[in-house]
């Protein structure tokens, strides 16, 4: 592995890890609270079924209206560096 790519594995690690730590502490927890109310399945809840379905970290969690519905959008981390997102249904807990 050269340098630029070290240096730049090492930089989405931190930050992964600070957007974890952000979510941990709550750093925002209003937008969390208006997106779960009336939602069958918590932001707690998906965050945890999709970090065991997909043996990864959610690093960043956030929720969008999507048609009048509430989505939870989760960005998980896995062992390799592999980073992508999750969309969950808080209605139904359903990865979309």
């Amino acid at each position: 592995m050269n340098l630029r790519r070290t240096t730049l594995v090492a930089a989405c690690v931190a930050s992964a890890a600070l957007a974890s730590a952000a979510y941990v502490l709550g750093a925002s927890p209003a937008p969390v609270r208006m997106a779960t109310v009336g939602a069958a399945v918590s932001m707690d809840q998906a965050v945890r079924m999709v970090e065991q379905r997909y043996h990864a970290r959610v690093v960043k969690a956030q929720a969008e209206q999507d048609n009048g519905r509430t989505v939870y959008l989760l960005r998980l981390l896995n062992d390799s560096g592999r980073v992508w997102t999750v969309r969950v249904d808080a209605a139904s807990g359903s990865v979309l």
